[in-house]
């Protein structure tokens, strides 16, 4: 008998350290989406519902390219000022090739047509893109591919106010050298066919944020941009502001041109004796423009000049002695060319974007306050979710559509920072997939759910996302996130000297991760607004964008993993870099870390303790205190006392024994398995 139950336990323990072993191995499914896009092969075409008719629009265009002597036209997807996020009216890309996606280029010849994306967006342009494109998948560069189409001899044409600098010169100097010419149109040939169809110019009103919300006036903002002049030792007379969030930032105005993102078309002139803000003058009641004293012309007015003017405007200032001080990541190659080369002074960022990087007190404050206020509509709605998802009548859209409204009836509220991505199961697989009526799937007890989501509010910017399961995760899900979760620990929790660069810290947060043999294709953290921009660099993380940290910016924390057509992951929360406590400070430097602003709990279901490390634990713990003593008071004075009983049972502490013990009988379950393989165990 005792023989038998030795050989019992030891079977039992052996199985369990197999399946220890097996989990790292992604469980693959026979599931696709191969019905949601496009099939150029069979005849006819296989088209889904999201796809968009171009034929017409590229009949159009290529008639006018064929006028204009041109054989290559290139679309890229942004607007006069590189925003990230464009209005409707800017959408050219879009229009073009019916792809929405945030990032990629269109190329389109005599005879055809051609998309660039990463690999973020190749599922979605598969599904939105009719046959008429070709998806190009890294195969060959956007050059090659125009000199393989083309002759010597032969113009290719763009419009330079949506290129940047760096931009059109990857394009113009190749195709010199190859014998073709890169010429500017400066008049956009997709405005042109697109006519009457394209969005108006908005014509509402620019406001201004109240007082209590800012703790710089626009006047402190110019005085500390002109001593950034006065200290720069090249000495530059004048800063071109181009970012449309640096000209809202500064005059701490905001408007409603973009979806999602409170700026208003403009450029900023600043000099030592004028301020010139380039803006359609209609769009400013009065009470504004006596805030800006627009009807004097000393240096601490603001003299209103029509939008269109600022090339004229440049080129007649640069006639003088001048050096204009530029930043290159939103300035357009069009409005660099009026400037002559030996007048400027170029930066990567301009001083305002840098200078606004790092949050004043007001404003710190105000970002912590947003999001104690957002973390009671996430929490709300994972609530709602726990009791609705079993019902089978939540959707990804619906859900979106949920949480949204959650928001809006926060204090201070002006609504979502960017389109929801609510993704579950195979879905939740592309990084940045949001739903429409064609794609929107039912939330399932039997999926993973990955929602991002954020508010935009008077006091701050918010951006958090969360993943859950309802019903039993796999094994290999379960360690997935908690690899996710544990990359997310080690970079909150890493200390780090003033002036490190963002990119340095990436390690942290994929490390674990890499351990099982996976990673994710994304960056892992941007910077935020003060009810601006959801990314607002150079703040950052392994971005390619990013620049120094200091004390005052906030970033986000977002490591994630993505299993094609399953699952996706992703945990992210949004923290401020603050000075640490250290025993010591060599050199002088003080050493910095992050505090987390985000205050939701993660998933419980989803996390194994026994391959979290003691410190990942605490910290977790040291985490969940936080959010429970910040939130419970808050839910409390929103009468919210079913989230408060449901608060206090997602932040109970983590056990340290229940790790030790789990951890001891999967080694001695692994040890047992291995003997028992290798025979040595009779």
């Amino acid at each position: 008998m005792r023989r038998f139950c030795i050989a019992g336990w030891t079977w039992l323990l052996a199985l369990e350290g197999l399946l220890q072993l097996v989990s790292c191995q992604p469980f693959k499914s026979d599931k696709s989406d191969a019905g949601l896009i496009r099939n150029c092969e069979t005849i006819p075409p296989y088209l889904p519902p999201t796809v968009t008719d171009t034929s017409l629009r590229l009949s159009e265009l290529r008639a006018l390219m064929v006028s204009q002597n041109i054989s290559v036209y290139v679309i890229p997807a942004t607007d006069p000022h590189l925003t990230e996020y464009i209005a409707p009216r800017d959408a050219r890309r879009a229009w073009i090739t019916g792809f929405t996606g945030s990032a990629g280029t269109a190329v389109v010849s005599r005879t055809k047509a051609a998309l660039w994306t990463d690999s973020r967006y190749w599922v979605q342009a598969e599904r939105q893109m009719d046959c008429n494109w070709e998806l190009n998948r890294g195969e060959t560069t956007i050059v090659n591919w125009i000199m393989t189409e083309t002759k010597e001899g032969e113009t290719i044409g763009a419009d330079p106010f949506v290129f940047s600098i760096v931009e059109w010169e990857n394009y113009e100097k190749p195709l010199l050298q190859g014998k073709r010419q890169f010429v500017a149109k400066e008049n956009n040939l997709v405005d042109i066919i697109w006519a009457a169809e394209r969005p108006p110019a908005p014509t509402d009103d620019i406001f201004k944020i109240p007082d209590e919300f800012f703790g710089r006036t626009w006047q402190m903002k110019v005085k500390e941009i002109r001593s950034k002049m006065e200290e720069n030792i090249y000495q530059p007379t004048a800063v071109l502001i181009s970012g449309l969030d640096e000209t809202a930032w500064l005059f701490n105005l905001r408007g409603n041109d973009i979806p999602y993102n409170p700026f208003f078309q403009s450029y900023t002139l600043l000099t030592a004796d004028f301020i010139r803000l380039f803006v359609n003058e209609s769009r400013l009641p009065a009470d504004i423009k006596a805030n800006l004293n627009t009807g004097c012309n000393t240096a601490e007015c603001v003299q209103l000049k029509a939008y269109s003017d600022i090339r004229k405007n440049l080129q007649e200032y640069a006639k003088g002695n001048v050096t204009i001080w530029i930043g290159q990541e939103y300035t357009t190659h069009g409005v660099y060319g009026v400037i002559p080369e030996s007048k400027l002074l170029i930066d990567r960022y301009s001083p305002v974007q840098v200078t606004k990087s790092i949050k004043d007190s007001t404003e710190q404050k105000g970002l912590k306050a947003a999001h104690v206020r957002d973390a009671v509509s996430v929490i709300r709605y994972l609530v709602w979710l726990e009791k609705e998802v079993p019902t089978g009548r939540v959707t990804e859209l619906s859900g979106a559509h949920y949480l949204n409204n959650l928001r809006r009836e926060q204090k201070f509220s002006k609504g979502p920072s960017f389109e929801t991505i609510s993704g579950s199961g195979l879905n939740a697989a592309l990084a940045h997939y949001s739903p429409n009526n064609e794609t929107d799937r039912k939330l399932s007890a039997d999926e993973m759910y990955l929602v991002d989501s954020g508010g935009q509010y008077l006091d701050g910017t918010t951006d958090i996302t969360r993943t859950l399961h309802w019903g039993t995760p796999t094994t290999f899900q379960k360690e997935a996130y908690t690899r996710v979760l544990m990359g997310h620990i080690d970079l909150a929790r890493s200390i780090f000297p003033a002036g490190t660069i963002g990119d340095v810290l990436d390690v942290w947060a994929r490390h674990a991760l890499w351990e099982a043999g996976l990673n994710y294709k994304h960056g892992t953290g941007h910077g935020i607004g003060n009810f601006l921009g959801i990314h607002e660099w150079p703040v950052g993380i392994g971005s390619g964008h990013t620049s120094q940290l200091y004390v005052g910016m906030f970033t986000s924390i977002e490591p994630g993993y993505y299993e094609d057509n399953e699952f996706g992951i992703r945990i992210e929360d949004i923290a401020m870099v603050v000075k640490a406590e250290t025993k010591h400070m060599f050199g002088g430097v003080p050493y910095l870390t992050f505090e987390h602003v985000s205050l939701v709990p993660y998933d419980r279901k989803l996390i194994d303790l026994s391959i979290m490390n003691k410190l990942q634990i605490d910290w977790l713990n040291n985490y969940y205190e936080k959010v429970r003593k910040t939130m419970s008071p808050e839910l409390q004075a929103q009468n919210l006392a079913e989230e408060y009983n449901w608060l206090q049972k997602h932040t109970e502490p983590f056990s340290h024994s229940v790790l030790v013990t789990y951890s001891l009988i999967n080694l001695t379950g692994v040890l047992l398995g291995n003997l028992l393989l290798q025979g040595r165990l009779l």
